[in-house]
């Protein structure tokens, strides 16, 4: 069987002499792997960097086997873009390691991801503007698993207006005028992530990235007992989150 998709390069390992395990996230079969030959050698390792764009096809016996990746030039080479912006390269892998280690292989619900992915990764060179771009990405891995939280309504009161904090407990914002026995339990909600027109501050970054470290950690990496990506780790401690 056979199958062409557009894909974006979250990694690989090498295999035998020259051959690469190419891990791509694609727009209609969420994340796949496949067999490159040659695509380790130094000719054509620059186009596996991760974070590049490729067109490729898939030839294999069965769907769920290692199979073959014919990969065309890749049609953006972000790293190479980035060369020279070390916390965006940074966020190319904290995003392509948490893609890998959330979502399974052949787990068509991280197709959902694609769009978002490709967007943000293409506004790193902007740093004006990526950093709260992350944390929405963050939020919205968490929705593509089936772990989004509530940010609609305050989970006491109901009411849909002056939403300050989330619960770690539900993930379910709240009003803090209406929680104030408990509000140094909960976590401060950036206005920018239910107001797009609200400012991010690099304190409304931080206290964003604890938001969503949070829920990732716990909703997604601790149910497959793994850790947090280390790159996630970098990232967070040099845009000055709390781990």
């Amino acid at each position: 069987m056979q199958w062409r998709d557009e894909g974006l390069v979250l990694g690989g390992r090498k295999f035998g002499e020259s051959g690469l395990i190419l891990d791509v996230l694609t727009r209609e079969r969420g994340r796949r792997s496949g067999l490159v030959y040659g695509g380790a050698s130094r000719k054509k390792r620059a186009q596996y960097e991760p974070g590049n764009s490729v067109d490729l096809s898939w030839s294999g016996r069965l769907e769920e086997q290692l199979g073959r990746f014919d990969v065309a030039e890749s049609s953006k080479q972000r790293a190479a873009r980035l060369i020279d912006l070390p916390l965006a390269l940074n966020a190319v892998a904290s995003i392509c390691a948490l893609l890998r280690g959330a979502i399974n292989e052949g787990d068509h619900a991280g197709s959902y991801m694609f769009e978002a992915t490709e967007m943000l990764l293409d506004s790193l060179d902007d740093t004006a503007v990526w950093p709260a771009l992350y944390v929405r990405w963050e939020l919205g891995l968490l929705s593509a698993l089936g772990f989004g939280l509530d940010l609609e309504a305050c989970a006491i009161s109901g009411e849909n207006d002056g939403l300050t904090h989330v619960s770690p407990r539900t993930g379910r914002a709240v009003k803090g005028s209406v929680a104030e026995d408990y509000v140094s339990r909960l976590f401060p909600l950036p206005r920018f992530l239910i107001d797009p027109m609200a400012p991010a501050t690099e304190v409304d970054i931080a206290n964003g990235l604890t938001l969503t470290g949070y829920f990732i950690e716990r909703r997604l990496f601790n149910t497959m007992n793994r850790d947090l990506p280390e790159p996630r780790r970098r990232l967070v401690a040099k845009l000055g989150a709390r781990p």
